[in-house]
């Protein structure tokens, strides 16, 4: 599967109501660790069909971000039912990601 890129009009359909637990990527074009985590999320969404991977750019959705707190980029979180039951800052290796899930 690959990478869904989210907004405030597909956000509800694709995370909050997925059957499956989402990996939600917050991130920007100019923020460098975001660039360094983006290829190993679409990795994972290339390898695991358990779950959704979805992105957000926040400087393109301020309003998503702001319902979600976002302070620092990158930020992931995995969102299962609707309820954040993690949530990460800062750059994280493909390893530390995969244990989130």
């Amino acid at each position: 599967m690959s990478v869904i890129k989210i907004d405030k009009n597909n956000f509800q359909s694709e995370v909050m109501n997925s059957e499956k637990p989402v990996l939600v990527d917050f991130w920007a074009p100019w923020c460098g660790p975001c660039r360094m985590v983006a290829p190993v999320v679409e990795e994972i969404a290339g390898e695991r069909s358990d779950i959704k991977v979805c992105k957000v750019n926040v400087d393109e959705q301020p309003e998503l971000a702001g319902q979600f707190g976002i302070m620092s980029i990158p930020t992931l979180m995995v969102i299962k039912n609707g309820k954040i039951v993690r949530q990460a800052m800062g750059a994280r290796p493909k390893s530390a990601i995969l244990a989130m899930l």
